[in-house]
C-alpha cells in the first residue's frame, strides 16, 4: 500500500515555516484581484467556491458576476424558483451544483436566518458542500483554522512532500488530511494562507510546466530535488470512455421548437433540452405516437461532446411537424403553451431557457442557418 510522506520527511521546514513561505509569498505575489477576494460576505465567497469546483476561473468570472446581478443576496437567491436559477449556471456544467446552490441557500435561510455558520462542520452539512469547501468558506469568511483540499493543494502537497499513491484513494486521502490539518498557521494568516495554496496550485505549481523558479516551497520540495515533479502526483487510473451515441429531434412549428425538461438526476439534470431517442427507434413512428404529424425531416451535422465518463455523440434531426403534442396523455397545446413535459420555445428566445451548452450551440446554429431568427 502506497503511503504518504509525513512533515517530518521535510525536516528544514522550521515549526510553522510551510505556513509562513505561502502567506509571505501570498501576500507579495498571489492573486489580489479576483472578484471575490476583497471580501469577507460568506455568501460571494459560498459562490465563488462552488462555481470553482473543476471549473477554472477563466470559465467562472463571467458566471459569478451575472449570476450576483441578479442574486444579489442569498435571500434572493433562496426566494427564486429553479427555474429561474437555472439559466444562469447552464453551460458551466456540473449542473447538480446548481441543484445544490438553490437548495443550500433555502436551508441557510430557513435553519440559520439567511446566515452562513462559521462551523465547518455546520458548513459541511449543507447541501452540496465538501469538506474542502467547507474549510474554504470557514477560513476566508469567518478566520477559522481550517484545512482545505481541492485539487490545486493535493498537487502542492503531493509535489513538496512526496506523497505516493492515488490520492483519490481513501486510505492515501485520509493521510493528505492529516498533513493538510497539520500545516496550518498558528495565530493569524489564514485566510491569505488558505488563498495562498490555492494561488500556488493555480499559477505556479500547475499540472504542466510548473514554475519551480517561483515557488516559496522549491528548496525544500521533495518532487524538485528527486526530479520527479512529471510524475507527482500520481495520476489516478482512468478507463477509456466509451461512446455513448443518441438521436436528438428538433420537432419544429413554423418557427417554434419542442423542448422537454430533463430528470432532476444524470446528465443536464433539471435544464431544459431536445427530445432524446435511441438510435435504432423508428423517428417517424415515435413522432406520431406523440399524437403529431411529420410533414418533413432532414438530418444535421453530428456532434460530441465529452463528460467525465463517456463521449456523447448525438444525431440532431429536424422535423417539421403539424398538430398538437401529446405526452404522458396531456395536451399542451398551441406554441406558446406549457405542459408539465415540454414547452413549445420560439428560436429566437432560446437563451432565455436553461439549456445545455452543445444544444443551445446546436439550436443557435440552426437558428441562423434556417433563417429562423433575426441574428
Amino acid at each position: 500500500m502506497p503511503r504518504s510522506r509525513s512533515p517530518s520527511v521535510a525536516p528544514t521546514f522550521a515549526f510553522g515555516g510551510f505556513a509562513d513561505r505561502v502567506i509571505r509569498w501570498q501576500l507579495r505575489s498571489g492573486r489580489h484581484s479576483l472578484p471575490w477576494q476583497a471580501t469577507q460576505d460568506a455568501y460571494r465567497i459560498w459562490l465563488s467556491e462552488v462555481m470553482l469546483q473543476q471549473t477554472q476561473v477563466a470559465a467562472v468570472l463571467g458566471y459569478y458576476s451575472r449570476f450576483l446581478e441578479r442574486f444579489p443576496t442569498l435571500s434572493e437567491l433562496a426566494a427564486a424558483t429553479l427555474d429561474e436559477v437555472m439559466p444562469y449556471w447552464a453551460g458551466l456544467g456540473y449542473y447538480s451544483r446548481a441543484r445544490n446552490l438553490w437548495a443550500c441557500a433555502r436551508e441557510v435561510q430557513t435553519h440559520y436566518r439567511g446566515q452562513f455558520p462559521a462551523d465547518p462542520a455546520l458548513l459541511e452539512a449543507l447541501p452540496g458542500i465538501g469538506r474542502s469547501t467547507a474549510g474554504a468558506i470557514a477560513a476566508l469568511a469567518f478566520g477559522r483554522r481550517a484545512a482545505i483540499l481541492d485539487g490545486n493543494v493535493r498537487r502542492v502537497l503531493s509535489r513538496v512532500f512526496g506523497i505516493e499513491g492515488d490520492l483519490t484513494q481513501a486510505t492515501v486521502l485520509r493521510e493528505v488530511w492529516l498533513l493538510a490539518e497539520g500545516l496550518l498557521p498558528r495565530g493569524q494568516g489564514i485566510g491569505p494562507y488558505t488563498q495562498g495554496l490555492m494561488d500556488l496550485g493555480a499559477t505556479v505549481c500547475t499540472r504542466a510546466r510548473p514554475r519551480c523558479e517561483a515557488c516559496p516551497l522549491a528548496s525544500d520540495c521533495v518532487a524538485r530535488i528527486e526530479n520527479r515533479v512529471k510524475e507527482l502526483p500520481h495520476p489516478r487510473r482512468r478507463a477509456a470512455r466509451p461512446t455513448r451515441e443518441q438521436r436528438l429531434l428538433i420537432l419544429r412549428q413554423a418557427s417554434s421548437i419542442w423542448l422537454e425538461r430533463r430528470p432532476e438526476r444524470g446528465i443536464w439534470g433539471g435544464l431544459w433540452s431536445l427530445p432524446e431517442l435511441e438510435i435504432s427507434a423508428d423517428v417517424i413512428q415515435t413522432i406520431r405516437d406523440r399524437g403529431l404529424n411529420p410533414t418533413a425531416l432532414q438530418d444535421l451535422p453530428v456532434i460530441e461532446h465529452g463528460f467525465s465518463h463517456f463521449v456523447l455523440r448525438a444525431y440532431p434531426v429536424e422535423v417539421q411537424v403539424e398538430g398538437e403534442i401529446k405526452l404522458g396523455g396531456v395536451d399542451s397545446g398551441r406554441p406558446g403553451q406549457t405542459a408539465p413535459q415540454g414547452q413549445w420555445l420560439d428560436l429566437a428566445d432560446v437563451t432565455s431557457k436553461a439549456l445545455p451548452k452543445p444544444v443551445a450551440e446546436l439550436l443557435r446554429t440552426f437558428c441562423r442557418e434556417s433563417g429562423a431568427c433575426d441574428s
